[in-house]
């Protein structure tokens, strides 16, 4: 792989890309991991919270992002690199509603964030960012919609997803649990997200330490919940268990 690294438009001699490889890798270095699961009715987003000094105000650290009234994301990987893709979605979102007079649809933002990331892969001035990124919101023809984007470009709808440093392990659990039930209520949605981050990472989550953000198409709005339904939730799993 000697010299095949120095440049992202040069192929190595089995055909790779190392420094789209290098910016994969990069996402798990933060060690966090965040859990898309798409219900019946809504979405969830749930996200790892470590606030990495207590001089910190703990409501400025966060992964969740409101791109518009009806569509947010998670990211997980570089925050500077995240800051980039949240602002560039949120132009895209203003451009197209203005343009067209309705909301952008969340498979249009998620593909029009990977040509984005794409176009990053194609030139020698630029890098790969460091970054992957689930979308979440209700489309008027598809309904609750969770699509997720890599450094590559690479654009996919997923009916439950993990992504960051634990997300065999999210996805693997996943499985098994959208098998067994594909068309979950609201609150099982909210549940299994929470169940499925517990499980990867591998303890009991509190309150402090999550975040979740729902959209649903009753209430079609983004929006985070707050530490005390964070909380009923939990106590909810726990008493089941």
């Amino acid at each position: 792989m000697a010299g095949y690294d120095r440049h992202i438009t040069v192929f190595s001699q089995e055909g790779r890309l190392f420094q789209v490889e290098y910016a994969t890798k990069a996402v798990n270095e933060p060690g966090f991991t965040a859990i898309g699961v798409r219900g019946a009715d809504s979405v969830v987003l749930v996200v790892q919270k470590k606030v990495p000094d207590k001089l910190l105000d703990p409501t400025s650290v966060t992964h969740l992002f409101t791109i518009n009234e009806k569509l947010g994301c998670v990211t997980i990987g570089s925050v500077p690199d995240a800051k980039c893709v949240v602002k560039r979605a949120r132009y895209e979102a203003a451009e197209f509603e203005y343009k067209n007079g309705y909301s952008i649809p969340v498979q249009h933002m998620a593909h029009r964030t990977a040509n984005v990331a794409q176009m990053y892969t194609q030139h020698a001035f630029m890098r790969a960012l460091g970054v992957v990124t689930l979308f979440a919101g209700i489309d008027e023809e598809r309904g609750p919609s969770l699509y997720r984007v890599d450094p590559a470009g690479l654009c996919r709808g997923f009916k439950a997803c993990g992504v960051g440093t634990k997300d065999q392990e999210a996805n693997n659990f996943l499985e098994k649990k959208i098998k067994a039930n594909s068309s979950m209520t609201f609150d099982e949605t909210i549940e299994t997200a929470i169940i499925a981050l517990q499980n990867c990472v591998g303890a009991d989550l509190k309150p402090n330490d999550l975040e979740v953000a729902v959209v649903t198409t009753k209430d079609p709005k983004f929006k985070a919940l707050s530490t005390e339904e964070i909380d009923t939730h939990l106590n909810r799993i726990s008493d089941r268990d």
